[in-house]
C-alpha cells in the first residue's frame, strides 16, 4: 500500500513538532528552560551594550593617556567579561538540557509511530521516505540541536538589533542605514548563489544513509556472502553507490566555493565600512577615538543581527534537508496510522477467519495470485493450506498477517493477540531467554519451573545450561540454531493460547514427527491451526485442505469425514 505524504510546508510542520513538545509531558521542562534561555539572551545583550560603552571609554582613556580612567575601566571591564562568560557557561548548560529533553521526547514518539500497527513495515523501502532509522536518530539530533541553535540566534539578532540601532543610531544614521542596505543586498545574493544547497543536502544525507545501510547488510550476512561468494557484485552495489555518493558531494562542494567566496568576502568588508564612515568625524574633532571601537563593535553586532541568512546559510540549507526528511517521515507515518486505524475497525471485530471476494496481484497487476477467495475459518479448526508455488504461498501468508499489497477484498480477523504467527525463519528479539519465551502479558504469573518443563517436553532444555540459565542475555536469533528458534516460538504460542495460529511451512525448521506433535498440543489447548505446507506434510492432521492452483484458483476439500463441506 502505497502512502501518500499528508501536503504542509515543511515550516508549518516545524511548528507542530514545537507544538506537540510543548503539549507533551516535557512541556513543562521545556517551558521553564525556554524562559531561562529568553531571560539570559536578554541580560547578555544588556551586558554587551555596557560593555560597548565600558570599552568606548577605556580606548579613549589610552588614547588620552588617563591612567586613572585606564585602570578604573581595566577593571570594570574584567568584571563585565566574568560575568559575560558566566552567562555564556549557564546559557550553554540549559540550551543543551533543553535539547536533550526534546530530542527524547521527539525520538520516543517517532519512534512509537514507527512501530505501531506495522507502520515499519509499510513505510520501509518506499520512494521519498529512505533510511527511516537514520531519519529518526541522526535527524533528530540533527533537528533538534540545530532548531534550538537558529532559534536562539534569531532571538539573541533580534535583541542585538534592538540594542544596538539605538547606539548605532546615535553615533551616525548614516552607518545605520548603510548596515540595512548592506544585509538586504547580502541576504539575496546569499539566496541566489545558495539556493542549489538544500536539493544536495537532501541528496547527500540520502546518498550516505544508502551506502551505510549497504555495509551494514554486509556485516549482518557475512557467512551468508562468504559462502555464496558474493564478494564481487557487493563490490559493484557499493562501487556504484559511492559513485553517486562523491558526485553529488563534488557539487555540493562546488556550490558551497561559490557561496564561501561571497560571503568571506561580505565579512571581510564589515570591518572596513564603519571605519571609512566613522573615521572623517574623528578626523574633524567632532568624536574621541575610542567611538570608532564602539561603532565599529555596534555595527557588527547590528549587521550580524540582520545578516542571520548570509552568515549561516550553509548551515540553513543543511537543516532544511533535515527538516524536510523529518517532514516526509512524520507525515507518512501519521497518514498510515489513519489508514490502518479504519482498517482495524473494520477488520479485526470477527472471532473467526473471513475472507469475502478476497484477491492478490502480481506488482505489474497482470496475473491474479489469489484469485477472489471467499473463505471462513472458524476456531477449533485445522487447515493444512498448498500452493502450486512459493510466490502464493508466502502472499497468504502474508495477507493474514496484515502486511500483504496489491489486495483487493476484506480480509475479517480476530484482534492482533488472538492471531498469532510462525514465519518459515522463526525470529527471536534480543533480550533475557525468559522474556523471549515468555509473553509479556504473562509476566510473572508463568514461573521458571514452568518453562522448564515446557523446554524439557521440546527436548530443548538442555540449551538454558548451556547459554547461562533463564536470565541470560544474548543475540538469540544468532545464538540458536533454526530449529531451537522454531521449538521456543511455539513454546511462546503454547503460554500465550491465541484463539488461531498460521505456521509457514515448518518442515524447513523441524521434522515431520515434530510438527505433529505441536499441531496435537495447539489443537488440545483449543487453538485452531492453519498451516502452510512446504510439501512434506501429512493430510492426516487436518480438518481442511485449502489449494492454490494456476493464476490464484482454489480449491477447499474436507480431510476429516466427520466434517461437513465448507
Amino acid at each position: 500500500m502505497a502512502i501518500e505524504p499528508i501536503k504542509y510546508p515543511p515550516g508549518k510542520h516545524l511548528l507542530k513538532i514545537i507544538s506537540q513538545l510543548l503539549n507533551s509531558k516535557q512541556g513543562p521542562t521545556a517551558i521553564r528552560y525556554s524562559i531561562y534561555l529568553i531571560v539570559l539572551v536578554i541580560l547578555f545583550n544588556v551586558f554587551n551594550v555596557f560593555n560597548s560603552f565600558v570599552g568606548r571609554d577605556f580606548i579613549s582613556s589610552i588614547e588620552q593617556k588617563n591612567q586613572k580612567g585606564f585602570y578604573q575601566y581595566a577593571f570594570l571591564y574584567a568584571i563585565v567579561f566574568l560575568i559575560s562568560a558566566g552567562i555564556g557557561s549557564i546559557y550553554r548548560f540549559i540550551e543543551e538540557r533543553l535539547g536533550i529533553v526534546w530530542r527524547e521526547q521527539l525520538t520516543w514518539r517517532l519512534t512509537n509511530s514507527y512501530l505501531n500497527g506495522k507502520t515499519y513495515h509499510s513505510i520501509l523501502n518506499q520512494k521519498g521516505i529512505e533510511n527511516p532509522d537514520q531519519r529518526i536518530s541522526d535527524d533528530v539530533k540533527s533537528f533538534t540541536t540545530t532548531t534550538l541553535s537558529f532559534i536562539l540566534l534569531f532571538l539573541g539578532g533580534l535583541f542585538s538589533a534592538i540594542s544596538f540601532a539605538g547606539v548605532l543610531w546615535s553615533i551616525n544614521p548614516t552607518l545605520f542605514l548603510v548596515a540595512v542596505l548592506y544585509a538586504t543586498i547580502g541576504t539575496i545574493s546569499t539566496i541566489f548563489l545558495g539556493k542549489e544547497l538544500i536539493r544536495l543536502n537532501y541528496n547527500q544525507l540520502d546518498l550516505e544513509a544508502n551506502y551505510r545501510s549497504d555495509l551494514l547488510h554486509i556485516k549482518q550476512h557475512a557467512e551468508s556472502i562468504a559462502v555464496t561468494h558474493r564478494e564481487l557484485r557487493m563490490i559493484v552495489r557499493l562501487k556504484s553507490k559511492l559513485k553517486k555518493l562523491v558526485t553529488n558531494f563534488k557539487k555540493l562542494i562546488s556550490v558551497n566555493l561559490r557561496l564561501s567566496l561571497f560571503t568571506n568576502s561580505y565579512n571581510y568588508f564589515i570591518q572596513i565600512i564603519p571605519m571609512l564612515i566613522i573615521a572623517p568625524s574623528y578626523m574633524r574633532g567632532d568624536i574621541e577615538f575610542g567611538v570608532i571601537t564602539q561603532a565599529g563593535l555596534a555595527f557588527t553586532t547590528l549587521l550580524n543581527a540582520f545578516s542571520l541568512i548570509v552568515t549561516q546559510f550553509q548551515s540553513i540549507s543543511a537543516f532544511t534537508a533535515v527538516v524536510k526528511r523529518l517532514h516526509t517521515l512524520d507525515t507518512a507515518m501519521v497518514n498510515y496510522e489513519k489508514t490502518n486505524q479504519k482498517k482495524e475497525e473494520t477488520n479485526y471485530k470477527s472471532n473467526e477467519i473471513i475472507f469475502e471476494n478476497y484477491s492478490i496481484y502480481s506488482g505489474d497487476k497482470s496475473k491474479f495470485i489469489i484469485d477472489h477467495l471467499d473463505l471462513t475459518i472458524k476456531t477449533r479448526e485445522r487447515w493444512l493450506v498448498t500452493a502450486i508455488d512459493e510466490e502464493t504461498k508466502l502472499s497468504f501468508f502474508r495477507s493474514l498477517a496484515g502486511i500483504s499489497h496489491h489486495e483487493e477484498g476484506i480480509i475479517l480477523k480476530p484482534s492482533r493477540d488472538e492471531i498469532l504467527f510462525l514465519p518459515e525463519q522463526p525470529y527471536l528479539p534480543p533480550g533475557r531467554l525468559r522474556n523471549v519465551i515468555v509473553p509479556a502479558f504473562l509476566g510473572n504469573s508463568v514461573s521458571d519451573q514452568q518453562v522448564m518443563k515446557e523446554l524439557k517436553n521440546h527436548n530443548i532444555d538442555m540449551l538454558v545450561k548451556r547459554l547461562g540459565g533463564l536470565s541470560a542475555l544474548k543475540e538469540w536469533d544468532d545464538e540458536l540454531s533454526l530449529a531451537e528458534k522454531f521449538k521456543i516460538s511455539t513454546i511462546r504460542i503454547e503460554l500465550a493460547k491465541p484463539k488461531f495460529v498460521v505456521i509457514d511451512r515448518p518442515t524447513s525448521s523441524v521434522g515431520k514427527f515434530e510438527i505433529s506433535k505441536i499441531l496435537k498440543k495447539f489443537h488440545n489447548l483449543g487453538i485452531t491451526c492453519i498451516v502452510i505446507a512446504k510439501g512434506e506434510e501429512t493430510a492426516l492432521e487436518f480438518d481442511y485442505h485449502l489449494n492454490f492452483s494456476h493464476f490464484g484458483k482454489w480449491k477447499v476439500n474436507t480431510l476429516n469425514p466427520f466434517l461437513k463441506e465448507v
